[in-house]
């Protein structure tokens, strides 16, 4: 079984009623932050506001260490299922100007941090971070943390990898400077979906890395993709008991979020008949599930597994669990500072995005700027409802205390919104603690939704979202 260590009972990956996956497969965020970046309202939000407010956290919470994001943009093609931000070339020469500006930002950046700033998680995301040359990375990790390498029991240090672009030189390098963890995009290994979504890799390439990797001593991650067009559950299911046979020590099981009103060209490159739809889709995750299970993964959060031996099992069992941008993590820091084109920063109470094309990212690091072209600063309000709803994402459970008669008002208003999910038995109340049943797991989205204060005063969701299933 997949076991949630939230419950006193073990959770199931349900096989769920078709009426309720049509009920509840609806547009919704994903929650890697609230309130989500479409509801943000500080749209010129200034590097002088959002640097007072990581200042003015940072010494009234004694913050002393924090995360680090940096954002690769560049790959040499597309991906056509992709939703992150990219720059498609083959162009390598933009390697070393690209990294004298996350170095640099990184220097504008250590003015507003205690000299004790110690970073405990870095994270190498893209685009494709082995885009770059080995040694290029290594010149990035010198900038960050100087010349020495990391002690890994200090940092945890990560990097998602193209099995196609990755090579024994990266691993090497990598792991030298302190690396210990690796996620490979595999997302399916049928020949029609990935010729579908532009990411044609084979299952021995994957596996070749896989072993190389291990060998090493990395930590391995796989990343698989779900509702993806062309996909079926031969073929899914043939991805699934290829990536157990490989056992990496993570799995991420993610649902395809088709948003091409946003996300524009890149996924408008097969028809909407060609996606698996609702409980067509649902039967994917579930069959994933059971064989996931069956070979001793354990659920962790909403979309991930985890080998009892992990230490994201480890945080989830101890309700350590953390999300943020990055996803779920092992590291609870309060303050994460996003680096490059695109990247998004968290104090706790205030987050800010830098540019979103390289040209602008660069021009403003050039002229000594912190790059952000937008931000929010929470209110007591939406801090309240960030922690309900982090709990919810992370551990399954939350819990609602009586307050003063505002906040009384607005949990009423919640409990209200709660009633269909509650009547669906997607959630039990325990006193004044909701937690999720093991039929309400997959429903999670929706049950954080009904917290969700902003989706209350906007109707367009359909339009900044892609659905929950």
């Amino acid at each position: 079984m997949v076991i949630f260590f939230n419950s006193p009972l073990p959770y199931f990956c349900p096989m769920n009623d078709p009426e309720l996956i049509r009920k509840y497969n609806v547009p919704g965020p994903r929650y890697t932050s609230y309130p989500t970046v479409p509801f943000w309202k500080n749209a010129n939000l200034s590097p002088a506001e959002w640097t007072n407010s990581l200042q003015t956290f940072i010494q009234h919470n004694a913050v002393n260490e924090g995360s680090i994001y940096i954002h690769l943009p560049f790959c040499e093609s597309l991906c056509t299922f992709c939703g992150c931000h990219k720059r498609i070339t083959k162009n390598h020469q933009v390697e070393l100007p690209y990294i004298a500006s996350l170095v640099k930002e990184w220097q504008l950046y250590k003015a507003y941090l205690p000299e004790n700033f110690q970073i405990k998680e870095l994270h190498l995301g893209g685009g494709t971070p082995t885009f770059f040359t080995p040694e290029n990375l290594i010149q990035l990790m010198k900038g960050i943390f100087g010349n020495d390498s990391i002690a890994p029991k200090n940092c945890e240090l990560s990097l998602e990898a193209h099995p196609g672009t990755t090579s024994e030189e990266h691993l090497k390098l990598l792991y030298a400077f302190g690396f210990r963890r690796i996620s490979f995009g595999i997302q399916d290994y049928d020949s029609t979906v990935q010729i579908a979504i532009h990411r044609v890799q084979s299952f021995e390439l994957v596996q070749k890395m896989h072993y190389l990797s291990r060998e090493m001593g990395y930590a391995v991650n796989h990343d698989l993709v779900y509702g993806l067009p062309k996909q079926n559950f031969v073929g899914f299911t043939d991805t699934i008991e290829k990536t157990i046979a490989l056992a990496p020590d993570r799995i991420a099981l993610y649902s395809y979020a088709h948003v091409p009103w946003v996300k524009g060209v890149g996924q408008r490159g097969y028809s909407e008949s060609d996606l698996p739809q609702d409980e067509e889709k649902r039967a994917l995750y579930e069959m994933a599930c059971e064989k996931l299970e069956a070979a001793g993964y354990l659920s962790i959060g909403m979309d991930h597994f985890a080998l009892p031996s992990d230490s994201l099992a480890n945080a989830f069992k101890n309700k350590k669990l953390h999300r943020n941008f990055m996803g779920y993590t092992t590291q609870s820091t309060e303050v994460m500072i996003g680096l490059g084109m695109s990247a998004i920063s968290d104090c706790g109470t205030a987050f800010a995005q830098n540019e979103k094309t390289v040209e602008a990212y660069q021009e403003r690091v050039e002229k000594g700027e912190i790059p952000i072209f937008r931000g929010h600063l929470l209110n007591e309000t939406e801090m309240r409802i960030r922690q309900h709803i982090l709990d919810l994402m992370c551990h399954f459970e939350t819990e609602i205390q009586p307050q003063n008669e505002t906040w009384n008002a607005i949990y009423t208003g919640i409990k209200h919104r709660l009633n269909a999910l509650e009547s669906d038995e997607l959630f039990t109340w325990k006193e004044n603690k909701l937690m999720v049943t093991e039929k309400g797991a997959p429903f999670v989205r929706n049950i954080c939704m009904a917290f969700d204060l902003d989706l209350v005063e906007n109707q367009q969701k359909e339009k900044l979202f892609s659905k929950t299933i």
